[in-house]
């Protein structure tokens, strides 16, 4: 297709012909998305104004076996040629990975064709540049199902709340560490016995590394970081922690504290003026949350994000954030809403970041350590005189004073001490806890756990 060709890409004004697409992929998301087509076909239709054909399907085996609703005659195991297909106005992109994905990405987009995916590494890898190339070639990039499943967060970050400043942004991104955490809480199971009951039941992978370490849910807070605050954010810069850190008897602690554990993702401006935050905090770790608040509330492997606008104040969204008709749904909204733009002639209406590309910023990120707050610490130690002195010692020597201590003996000499702190900052703790763990009564590296009282 010659560059020309590439720059005009098809509209369907006053027309009511098929809005073609094609599947890149189809796996349980894929085949969900096929099935949602074929089941909500006269609402999809009656609600679009033109009806949804799919012309063709790329999969990396076309020999495997498929369900009867996959049109073999589609099929091909050639993903690029989806995006050179002529016939073809919207790539469809659920295979995952970022080579293959991003190449089929950037080359659609190149040609002049609108993009739906749910890739959430590849966009928050490479997405400031396909974002631009999708400006520059005014074709419509849209990705709702990248974040929190079937959680429509990124319509409501894009429009609803595009008149609003964005003044903290709390989520359970992650449905597999939830769930994880849950099942640690209301069972009393150790962190593998939960993690195996959860790929057991299909909510997590055979390798749930992204999932666990946080990886996967600092994807997502890019994202939501960039179309909360306008920021250009790379993954890289989210201080990030993973769930394997935290034990039953943490969950115990907690509770007895008045507190549930729970995978976070936060982000809030720093510093926030009339040209915008000075800095912003970007997290992803589990913390401490108050029984009370309405995050402790999101059990299993739901999903939750909490907003709070300066004028609206607080909005809470939850729902199912993974599996084949959440994730559907979001990507044929989304292929609705590239069909009505293309129904109206109007590509990139609103911004699919929600700030326009000239405008969105290289905000700075706060390092962890300049982090303030209250903590959750756990020392094992020899059950001695002195040793509790010692540590609270230490802790003061540092600017950490404690708030609330709890103290158990657990035989053979040997006794756990559990500590809520008063606000502290963080570069201070750290080294504190450092000198702590070269004392030689205390038996296992000190854990650590931030606690989030306005979750």
């Amino acid at each position: 297709m010659t560059d020309d060709a590439a720059e005009k890409p098809r509209t369907l004004v006053g027309e009511r012909v098929p809005v073609r697409i094609g599947l890149v992929g189809c796996g349980v998301v894929g085949t969900g998305i096929l099935q949602l087509l074929r089941d909500n076909r006269r609402a999809i239709e009656a609600r679009l104004g033109a009806p949804i054909e799919v012309v063709a399907i790329a999969v990396r085996d076309a020999s495997k076996a498929r369900d009867e609703i996959v049109p073999s005659e589609l099929v091909t195991e050639d993903a690029l040629s989806i995006a050179t297909h002529p016939d073809v106005d919207v790539v469809v992109e659920v295979m995952g990975g970022i080579e293959v994905a991003g190449a089929v990405v950037k080359k659609a987009l190149e040609e002049g064709k609108h993009v739906v995916t749910a890739n959430k590494a590849l966009l928050a890898e490479e997405g400031d540049a396909l974002l631009e190339l999708a400006e520059a070639r005014r074709v419509d990039l849209y990705f709702e199902a990248a974040v929190a499943g079937g959680i429509p967060i990124l319509r409501v970050l894009r429009e609803g709340l595009a008149s609003d400043r964005i003044v903290a942004l709390r989520g359970i991104v992650n449905g597999t560490s939830n769930y994880i955490l849950s099942r640690m809480r209301d069972a009393g199971l150790g962190f593998a016995t939960a993690l195996g009951e959860a790929q057991e039941k299909g909510y997590a992978e055979a390798d749930p590394t992204l999932d666990v370490n946080g990886g996967d849910a600092t994807h997502k807070l890019a994202i939501l970081a960039t179309l909360a605050y306008g920021a250009r954010v790379h993954p890289s810069q989210v201080h990030t922690e993973g769930i394997d850190r935290v034990s039953a008897v943490d969950m115990q602690f907690a509770e007895r504290f008045g507190y549930v554990i729970k995978p976070l993702a936060v982000a809030r401006p720093i510093g926030e003026g009339a040209d915008g935050p000075r800095a912003l905090d970007l997290r992803v770790h589990p913390a401490l949350v108050p029984e009370r608040s309405v995050l402790a509330s999101i059990h299993g492997a739901l999903n939750a994000v909490f907003v709070e606008g300066a004028m609206l104040g607080p909005c809470l969204m939850s729902g199912p954030g993974a599996g084949a008709e959440p994730t559907a749904m979001s990507v044929v909204s989304d292929i609705v809403d590239v069909g009505r733009n293309m129904l109206a002639g109007a590509h990139s209406r609103v911004p699919t970041r929600a700030f326009h590309g000239a405008s969105l910023e290289e905000i700075p990120v706060q390092p962890i350590e300049a982090h303030r707050a209250r903590y959750y610490l756990r020392f094992a130690v020899e059950d001695r005189a002195g040793v509790l002195a010692r540590i609270a010692g230490v802790l003061g020597g540092f600017d950490v004073s404690i708030e609330q201590m709890v103290q158990t003996e657990d035989g053979d000499r040997k006794a756990t001490l559990v500590m809520l702190t008063h606000e502290a900052k963080e570069g201070d703790l750290r080294m504190a806890l450092e000198e702590i763990a070269r004392l030689n009564y205390c038996q296992e590296p000190p854990a650590m756990l931030r606690l989030e009282d306005d979750a």
